[in-house]
Protein backbone atom coordinates (compact mmCIF):
# COMPACT_ATOMS: atom_id res chain seq x y z
CA UNK A 1 0.00 0.00 0.00
CA UNK A 2 1.14 3.51 -0.77
CA UNK A 3 1.47 5.48 2.41
CA UNK A 4 3.70 8.11 0.94
CA UNK A 5 2.98 11.89 0.66
CA UNK A 6 3.99 12.10 -3.03
CA UNK A 7 4.15 10.37 -6.00
CA UNK A 8 7.06 11.52 -8.33
CA UNK A 9 5.67 12.63 -11.72
CA UNK A 10 7.24 13.43 -14.74
CA UNK A 11 6.50 17.29 -15.89
CA UNK A 12 9.04 17.70 -18.73
CA UNK A 13 10.89 15.25 -21.28
CA UNK A 14 14.05 16.50 -23.62
CA UNK A 15 16.07 14.11 -25.78
CA UNK A 16 19.08 14.79 -27.90
CA UNK A 17 20.72 12.54 -30.43
CA UNK A 18 24.29 13.65 -32.93
CA UNK A 19 23.25 14.34 -36.61
CA UNK A 20 25.75 11.94 -37.72
CA UNK A 21 24.34 8.88 -38.94
CA UNK A 22 26.22 5.45 -39.24
CA UNK A 23 24.06 3.32 -41.40
CA UNK A 24 24.41 -0.34 -41.98
CA UNK A 25 26.27 0.22 -45.40
CA UNK A 26 28.90 1.79 -43.42
CA UNK A 27 29.33 -1.33 -41.41
CA UNK A 28 29.29 -3.20 -44.76
CA UNK A 29 32.85 -1.24 -46.11
CA UNK A 30 34.82 -2.15 -42.82
CA UNK A 31 33.93 -5.34 -41.58
CA UNK A 32 32.11 -8.60 -42.93
CA UNK A 33 28.73 -8.17 -42.58
CA UNK A 34 25.61 -6.80 -44.18
CA UNK A 35 22.54 -5.39 -43.85
CA UNK A 36 19.93 -7.93 -44.45
CA UNK A 37 22.31 -9.78 -41.54
CA UNK A 38 22.04 -6.63 -39.14
CA UNK A 39 18.35 -5.92 -39.62
CA UNK A 40 17.10 -9.71 -39.03
CA UNK A 41 19.09 -10.93 -36.07
CA UNK A 42 18.73 -6.86 -33.68
CA UNK A 43 16.36 -4.78 -35.87
CA UNK A 44 18.98 -2.05 -36.16
CA UNK A 45 19.08 -0.07 -39.31
CA UNK A 46 21.09 2.86 -38.10
CA UNK A 47 22.45 4.61 -35.01
CA UNK A 48 23.84 8.30 -34.06
CA UNK A 49 27.61 8.59 -33.60
CA UNK A 50 29.12 11.58 -31.43
CA UNK A 51 32.37 12.76 -33.41
CA UNK A 52 33.37 15.57 -31.06
CA UNK A 53 32.24 16.08 -27.75
CA UNK A 54 31.90 13.64 -24.28
CA UNK A 55 29.08 12.33 -22.46
CA UNK A 56 28.03 15.47 -20.27
CA UNK A 57 27.63 17.17 -23.65
CA UNK A 58 25.11 14.62 -24.49
CA UNK A 59 23.20 14.98 -21.42
CA UNK A 60 23.68 18.85 -20.88
CA UNK A 61 21.95 19.19 -24.99
CA UNK A 62 19.11 16.72 -23.66
CA UNK A 63 18.13 18.79 -20.58
CA UNK A 64 18.40 22.21 -22.53
CA UNK A 65 15.73 20.67 -25.04
CA UNK A 66 13.75 19.63 -21.74
CA UNK A 67 14.09 23.31 -20.43
CA UNK A 68 12.94 24.62 -23.72
CA UNK A 69 9.39 22.99 -23.22
CA UNK A 70 9.35 23.77 -19.19
CA UNK A 71 8.92 27.50 -17.44
CA UNK A 72 11.37 27.07 -14.97
CA UNK A 73 14.24 28.67 -13.64
CA UNK A 74 17.79 26.43 -13.95
CA UNK A 75 18.31 27.56 -10.20
CA UNK A 76 15.35 25.43 -9.09
CA UNK A 77 16.99 21.98 -9.83
CA UNK A 78 17.23 20.50 -6.44
CA UNK A 79 19.61 17.22 -8.03
CA UNK A 80 20.72 15.82 -11.76
CA UNK A 81 21.18 11.80 -11.74
CA UNK A 82 23.49 11.28 -14.48
CA UNK A 83 22.72 7.34 -15.34
CA UNK A 84 25.75 6.36 -17.73
CA UNK A 85 28.49 3.87 -18.23
CA UNK A 86 30.60 6.20 -20.44
CA UNK A 87 31.24 9.00 -17.94
CA UNK A 88 33.52 11.72 -19.44
CA UNK A 89 36.23 10.47 -16.61
CA UNK A 90 36.37 9.15 -13.95
CA UNK A 91 35.90 12.22 -11.43
CA UNK A 92 34.71 14.51 -11.12
CA UNK A 93 30.93 13.00 -11.72
CA UNK A 94 29.53 13.75 -15.15
CA UNK A 95 26.59 14.93 -13.34
CA UNK A 96 29.14 17.70 -12.04
CA UNK A 97 30.02 18.43 -15.44
CA UNK A 98 26.57 18.62 -16.79
CA UNK A 99 25.02 20.66 -13.53
CA UNK A 100 28.26 23.21 -14.70
CA UNK A 101 27.10 23.24 -18.53
CA UNK A 102 23.50 24.03 -18.15
CA UNK A 103 23.86 26.79 -15.31
CA UNK A 104 21.99 24.76 -12.32
CA UNK A 105 23.65 26.65 -9.75
CA UNK A 106 21.94 25.20 -6.76
CA UNK A 107 21.66 21.02 -7.92
CA UNK A 108 23.94 18.58 -6.50
CA UNK A 109 24.22 15.46 -8.42
CA UNK A 110 26.00 12.06 -9.41
CA UNK A 111 26.75 9.11 -11.65
CA UNK A 112 24.82 5.65 -11.36
CA UNK A 113 26.24 2.93 -12.94
CA UNK A 114 23.78 -0.12 -14.14
CA UNK A 115 24.75 -0.05 -17.83
CA UNK A 116 21.53 -0.68 -19.89
CA UNK A 117 19.43 -1.00 -16.12
CA UNK A 118 20.86 2.86 -15.68
CA UNK A 119 18.02 4.80 -16.56
CA UNK A 120 15.32 2.48 -14.19
CA UNK A 121 17.52 2.51 -11.69
CA UNK A 122 18.39 6.23 -11.70
CA UNK A 123 14.54 6.84 -12.34
CA UNK A 124 13.43 4.77 -8.86
CA UNK A 125 16.22 6.59 -7.35
CA UNK A 126 15.22 10.21 -8.53
CA UNK A 127 11.61 8.99 -7.77
CA UNK A 128 12.76 8.48 -3.99
CA UNK A 129 14.34 11.65 -3.63
CA UNK A 130 10.89 13.46 -4.63
CA UNK A 131 8.71 10.63 -2.73
CA UNK A 132 10.56 11.62 0.37
CA UNK A 133 9.36 15.47 0.22
CA UNK A 134 12.89 17.14 0.47
CA UNK A 135 13.19 17.83 -3.16
CA UNK A 136 10.96 19.55 -5.76
CA UNK A 137 12.48 19.32 -9.00
CA UNK A 138 15.05 16.18 -10.29
CA UNK A 139 16.51 15.43 -13.22
CA UNK A 140 17.40 12.06 -14.22
CA UNK A 141 19.40 11.86 -17.52
CA UNK A 142 20.30 8.16 -19.40
CA UNK A 143 23.32 9.37 -21.48
CA UNK A 144 26.22 7.11 -23.26
CA UNK A 145 28.87 7.69 -26.33
CA UNK A 146 29.36 4.36 -26.48
CA UNK A 147 31.43 4.93 -29.64
CA UNK A 148 33.58 6.00 -27.17
CA UNK A 149 34.16 1.78 -26.09
CA UNK A 150 33.40 0.48 -29.01
CA UNK A 151 35.96 -1.99 -31.18
CA UNK A 152 34.84 -0.96 -34.71
CA UNK A 153 37.13 -4.24 -35.49
CA UNK A 154 34.31 -6.34 -33.30
CA UNK A 155 31.80 -7.15 -36.17
CA UNK A 156 29.49 -9.38 -33.27
CA UNK A 157 29.47 -5.85 -31.09
CA UNK A 158 29.78 -2.72 -33.09
CA UNK A 159 26.59 -2.97 -35.09
CA UNK A 160 24.53 -2.65 -31.79
CA UNK A 161 25.73 0.89 -30.12
CA UNK A 162 24.81 4.30 -31.00
CA UNK A 163 25.37 7.66 -28.99
CA UNK A 164 22.52 9.93 -27.34
CA UNK A 165 21.21 11.40 -24.42
CA UNK A 166 17.24 11.63 -23.08
CA UNK A 167 15.80 13.33 -20.04
CA UNK A 168 13.03 13.89 -17.50
CA UNK A 169 12.25 16.00 -14.83
CA UNK A 170 10.57 14.76 -11.81
CA UNK A 171 8.20 16.92 -9.49
CA UNK A 172 5.80 15.91 -6.41
CA UNK A 173 2.58 15.68 -7.03
CA UNK A 174 0.08 14.25 -4.36
CA UNK A 175 -2.35 12.64 -7.13
CA UNK A 176 -1.69 9.05 -5.91
CA UNK A 177 -2.95 7.97 -9.22
CA UNK A 178 -0.66 9.05 -11.50
CA UNK A 179 3.07 8.81 -11.42
CA UNK A 180 5.46 6.24 -10.56
CA UNK A 181 3.85 3.49 -9.17
CA UNK A 182 6.40 0.33 -8.35
CA UNK A 183 9.20 -1.28 -9.03
CA UNK A 184 11.22 -4.19 -9.37
CA UNK A 185 15.13 -4.09 -9.76
CA UNK A 186 17.61 -7.10 -9.08
CA UNK A 187 21.05 -7.46 -9.82
CA UNK A 188 23.52 -10.88 -10.51
CA UNK A 189 27.20 -10.05 -10.32
CA UNK A 190 27.86 -13.11 -11.51
CA UNK A 191 26.75 -11.97 -15.12
CA UNK A 192 30.11 -9.94 -15.09
CA UNK A 193 31.64 -12.51 -17.20
CA UNK A 194 30.09 -12.08 -20.26
CA UNK A 195 29.56 -8.08 -20.57
CA UNK A 196 32.13 -5.66 -19.64
CA UNK A 197 34.66 -3.57 -19.95
CA UNK A 198 37.77 -4.76 -18.08
CA UNK A 199 40.12 -2.06 -18.59
CA UNK A 200 40.92 1.18 -16.71
CA UNK A 201 39.55 0.60 -12.95
CA UNK A 202 41.39 -0.25 -10.09
CA UNK A 203 41.50 -4.01 -11.19
CA UNK A 204 42.64 -3.29 -14.57
CA UNK A 205 44.86 -0.05 -14.48
CA UNK A 206 45.51 1.92 -17.96
CA UNK A 207 49.10 0.24 -19.32
CA UNK A 208 50.45 -0.36 -22.66
CA UNK A 209 49.45 -4.16 -21.93
CA UNK A 210 45.55 -3.38 -21.01
CA UNK A 211 45.65 -1.06 -24.38
CA UNK A 212 47.04 -4.05 -26.44
CA UNK A 213 44.61 -6.29 -25.05
CA UNK A 214 41.35 -3.77 -26.25
CA UNK A 215 40.47 -3.99 -22.70
CA UNK A 216 39.41 -0.41 -22.67
CA UNK A 217 36.67 -1.61 -25.34
CA UNK A 218 32.92 -3.13 -24.43
CA UNK A 219 33.23 -6.64 -24.23
CA UNK A 220 30.02 -9.12 -24.45
CA UNK A 221 29.53 -12.46 -25.27
CA UNK A 222 26.45 -12.23 -27.06
CA UNK A 223 24.71 -15.18 -27.30
CA UNK A 224 25.08 -15.75 -23.30
CA UNK A 225 23.57 -12.28 -22.44
CA UNK A 226 21.15 -13.01 -25.03
CA UNK A 227 19.68 -16.49 -23.01
CA UNK A 228 19.54 -14.87 -19.69
CA UNK A 229 18.48 -11.29 -21.21
CA UNK A 230 15.39 -12.89 -23.05
CA UNK A 231 14.09 -14.53 -19.83
CA UNK A 232 15.16 -12.24 -17.25
CA UNK A 233 13.34 -8.77 -19.24
CA UNK A 234 10.10 -10.66 -19.94
CA UNK A 235 9.92 -12.52 -16.29
CA UNK A 236 10.33 -9.55 -14.45
CA UNK A 237 8.02 -7.15 -17.08
CA UNK A 238 5.18 -10.12 -16.22
CA UNK A 239 5.80 -9.93 -12.41
CA UNK A 240 5.28 -6.38 -12.19
CA UNK A 241 2.06 -6.65 -14.04
CA UNK A 242 0.77 -9.50 -12.77
CA UNK A 243 2.04 -7.73 -8.56
CA UNK A 244 0.00 -4.42 -10.17
CA UNK A 245 -2.99 -6.68 -11.26
CA UNK A 246 -2.37 -5.13 -15.01
CA UNK A 247 -3.86 -6.78 -17.96
CA UNK A 248 -2.37 -6.59 -21.62
CA UNK A 249 -5.53 -4.62 -22.22
CA UNK A 250 -4.34 -2.47 -19.28
CA UNK A 251 -1.19 -0.98 -20.70
CA UNK A 252 -0.89 1.48 -22.78
CA UNK A 253 2.83 1.06 -23.78
CA UNK A 254 5.55 -1.61 -22.81
CA UNK A 255 8.70 0.62 -23.21
CA UNK A 256 11.48 -1.85 -23.00
CA UNK A 257 15.37 -0.98 -23.37
CA UNK A 258 16.14 -1.25 -26.80
CA UNK A 259 19.03 -3.84 -27.34
CA UNK A 260 17.76 -6.72 -29.56
CA UNK A 261 14.31 -6.66 -31.68
CA UNK A 262 14.11 -10.30 -30.63
CA UNK A 263 14.64 -9.57 -26.70
CA UNK A 264 11.63 -7.17 -26.93
CA UNK A 265 9.44 -9.41 -28.69
CA UNK A 266 9.91 -11.86 -26.41
CA UNK A 267 9.28 -9.81 -23.54
CA UNK A 268 6.07 -8.65 -24.97
CA UNK A 269 4.97 -11.90 -25.66
CA UNK A 270 5.56 -13.09 -22.37
CA UNK A 271 3.27 -10.46 -20.47
CA UNK A 272 0.46 -10.88 -23.60
CA UNK A 273 1.51 -7.33 -24.92
CA UNK A 274 0.62 -6.50 -28.76
CA UNK A 275 3.00 -5.09 -31.09
CA UNK A 276 1.50 -2.26 -31.75
CA UNK A 277 1.42 -1.51 -27.69
CA UNK A 278 5.18 -1.70 -27.87
CA UNK A 279 7.49 1.46 -27.96
CA UNK A 280 10.26 0.96 -30.84
CA UNK A 281 13.11 3.30 -32.15
CA UNK A 282 16.20 0.87 -32.17
CA UNK A 283 16.06 0.75 -35.65
CA UNK A 284 17.04 4.56 -36.13
CA UNK A 285 19.31 4.51 -33.35
CA UNK A 286 20.49 1.49 -32.11
CA UNK A 287 21.57 0.46 -28.21
CA UNK A 288 22.53 3.61 -26.78
CA UNK A 289 22.46 1.96 -22.91
CA UNK A 290 21.33 4.10 -20.56
CA UNK A 291 19.42 6.38 -23.23
CA UNK A 292 17.31 3.88 -24.66
CA UNK A 293 13.83 4.10 -22.75
CA UNK A 294 13.85 7.71 -22.09
CA UNK A 295 14.24 8.70 -25.91
CA UNK A 296 11.23 6.06 -26.00
CA UNK A 297 9.47 8.17 -23.55
CA UNK A 298 10.15 11.23 -24.97
CA UNK A 299 9.58 10.45 -29.00
CA UNK A 300 6.08 8.70 -27.77
CA UNK A 301 5.12 11.57 -25.60
CA UNK A 302 6.20 14.34 -28.28
CA UNK A 303 3.99 12.21 -30.90
CA UNK A 304 1.17 12.39 -29.21
CA UNK A 305 1.04 8.87 -28.17
CA UNK A 306 1.34 8.51 -24.51
CA UNK A 307 -1.66 10.45 -22.60
CA UNK A 308 -2.54 11.71 -19.19
CA UNK A 309 -3.54 8.48 -17.50
CA UNK A 310 -2.04 5.55 -19.57
CA UNK A 311 -0.37 2.65 -17.87
CA UNK A 312 2.90 2.36 -18.71
CA UNK A 313 5.35 -0.46 -18.25
CA UNK A 314 9.26 -0.05 -18.33
CA UNK A 315 12.00 -2.59 -18.75
CA UNK A 316 15.57 -2.96 -18.86
CA UNK A 317 18.61 -5.55 -18.93
CA UNK A 318 22.19 -4.78 -18.90
CA UNK A 319 25.54 -5.64 -17.76
CA UNK A 320 25.88 -6.52 -13.81
CA UNK A 321 23.71 -8.80 -14.64
CA UNK A 322 21.25 -5.67 -13.69
CA UNK A 323 17.50 -5.48 -14.80
CA UNK A 324 13.93 -4.52 -13.88
CA UNK A 325 10.60 -3.29 -14.35
CA UNK A 326 8.70 0.07 -13.47
CA UNK A 327 4.66 0.34 -13.38
CA UNK A 328 4.42 4.00 -14.26
CA UNK A 329 1.53 5.80 -15.06
CA UNK A 330 1.85 8.97 -16.84
CA UNK A 331 0.66 12.12 -15.08
CA UNK A 332 0.79 15.58 -17.55
CA UNK A 333 -1.39 16.19 -20.73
Amino acid sequence: MNNRKYNAVITAVGMYVPDKVLDNKYFESIIDTNDEWIVTRTGIKERRILENGATSDLAAAAIEDLLKTKDIKREEIDAIIVATVTPDMFFPATACLVQDKIGAKNAWGFDLSAACSGFLFAFQVGSSLIECGTYKKVIVVGADKMSSIVDYTDRNNCILFGDGAAAVLLEPTEDKSVGLQDTILKTDGSGEAFLNMRGGGSLNPPSHETVDNKMHYLFQDGKSVYKVAVVGMADVSYEIMKRNNLTADDVAYLIPHQANLRIIDATAKRCGIPPEKVTINIDKYGNTTAATIPLCIVEYYRSGKIKKGDKLVLAAFGAGFTWGSAFYVWGVD
